[in-house]
C-alpha cells in the first residue's frame, strides 16, 4: 500500500512539473508588417530653383495576441526627396535616411517649435497603441489627422494618420509566428537611387527604390520573424525640368502588386517578387544582423543558400535594410 501511494505521489509530482513547465512557456503572438505610402508631391524646376519630387513611406511591424490586441509596435517613415534641374538633369542625393535614423537631426525641436523630436513622438505613439485593438487604434485619429487627447498627452502631437494606415496594414497581415512578448520589434529601410538626364528623345529619371524590413529579434540578436517589402517610384521630367510623373496614380509596394508585378509573365522568372521576398525573409530567421549581411554574393544576388531557397533576384536592398536590425 505504501509503495502504491509512493508511486502515485511520484506520478502526481511528475505531472505537476510538466504542467508548470508548460504554463511558464511564453505565449506566441501573431506578427505582421505593413507599408503605407502617400501620394507623391512634385514641383517643376524654374530658372531659380530645382524641381523636386517627394514620397513618404511609413512602415510598421506589430505583434498581436489571441484577443486581437496589439502587444508591440515599431514605426518609421522614409521621406525621400529627389531633385532635377531646369536643364533636365537629375540631381543625385548624398544620402537617404529615415526620420527615425535622423534622430535629433530631423530638427523638429530646433526649427519646428516642437517639444519632442519625431522619433520621440513615434515612440510615444507606439506606447499608446499597445494593448489596443485595430478599431481602437483607428479611433485615435482626430479630425485634423492628429491624435486625440490620449495621444497628445502621451507626447505625440504630430499627424498620426500615416502611422495608423501602416499599422492597419500590418495588423491585417499578421500571421501565426514564434514571436513572444519578450522579443523586440524593429523596422529598417534602405533606399537606392538611379539617375538619368533628360534628352530630346527620352524623359529624365530620378528613381528611388526603398526596401523596408520588419523583424522580431530575440535576446541573442537573432531574427524570430521577418517581412520585407519595397516601394519604387520613378520621378520623370523633361528637358526643361517639368515633372512628367502621373501623381494621380496610386503608389503600391511590390508585395502589394502581387502577381501583377509581372516577374513571371514578363521577366521569365520562376517566382514573383513577393514570393522571392518571402524566401529572403525565411532565410533571415535564426540569423543575426552580421549573418544576414553575409547573404549577398559578389554579383549582388544571394549566396547559393538563398538562391536554392527561391530568392534569385538581386538582394542588395534586402540585405542593406535587414542588416540594420
Amino acid at each position: 500500500m505504501k509503495r502504491s501511494f509512493a508511486l502515485i505521489l511520484c506520478i502526481v509530482l511528475a505531472l505537476s512539473t510538466v504542467l508548470v513547465g508548460c504554463s511558464s512557456k511564453p505565449a506566441t503572438l501573431k506578427f505582421g508588417f505593413g507599408v503605407y505610402t502617400t501620394a507623391p508631391a512634385v514641383t517643376n524646376a524654374t530658372a531659380d530653383k530645382d524641381g523636386s519630387g517627394k514620397l513618404d513611406i511609413t512602415f510598421a511591424a506589430v505583434t498581436v495576441d489571441a484577443d486581437g490586441k496589439i502587444v508591440g509596435c515599431a514605426l518609421d517613415t522614409a521621406s525621400n526627396s529627389v531633385a532635377f534641374t531646369a536643364e533636365g538633369k537629375a540631381v543625385a542625393a548624398n544620402e537617404f535616411k529615415t526620420k527615425y535614423e535622423l534622430g535629433k537631426d530631423y530638427n523638429m525641436v530646433a526649427y519646428g517649435g516642437s517639444t519632442k523630436e519625431w522619433y520621440e513622438q513615434a515612440d510615444a505613439f507606439e506606447t499608446v497603441v499597445a494593448g489596443k485593438t485595430l478599431d481602437e487604434v483607428k479611433g485615435l485619429v482626430g479630425e485634423d489627422k492628429k491624435g486625440n487627447d490620449d495621444v497628445i498627452n502621451a507626447g505625440c502631437t504630430i499627424m498620426i494618420n500615416e502611422f495608423v494606415g501602416a499599422i492597419e496594414k500590418a495588423y491585417n497581415a499578421a500571421a501565426d509566428s514564434n514571436v513572444t512578448a519578450e522579443d523586440v520589434l524593429k523596422v529598417t529601410a534602405a533606399t537606392e537611387q538611379t539617375c538619368a538626364d533628360a534628352t530630346a528623345d527620352k524623359d529624365g529619371s530620378n528613381k528611388v527604390s526603398t526596401t523596408v524590413f520588419g523583424a522580431a529579434v530575440d535576446a541573442d540578436g537573432k531574427v524570430v520573424a521577418a517581412a520585407s517589402d519595397c516601394v519604387e517610384l520613378d520621378f520623370t521630367f523633361d528637358t526643361k525640368g517639368a515633372c512628367t510623373l502621373d501623381t494621380t496614380k496610386a503608389v503600391t509596394s511590390k508585395k502589394e502588386a502581387g502577381s501583377n508585378y509581372g516577374m513571371v509573365a514578363y521577366g521569365n522568372a520562376e517566382k514573383e517578387w513577393f514570393e522571392q521576398a518571402a524566401a529572403f525573409d525565411a532565410a533571415c530567421v535564426g540569423k543575426t544582423a552580421t549573418e544576414i549581411a553575409g547573404l549577398i554574393a559578389e554579383d549582388g544576388k544571394g549566396v547559393a543558400e538563398l538562391q536554392t531557397a527561391g530568392c534569385t533576384i538581386y538582394v542588395t536592398g534586402f540585405v542593406k535594410a535587414a542588416s540594420k536590425i
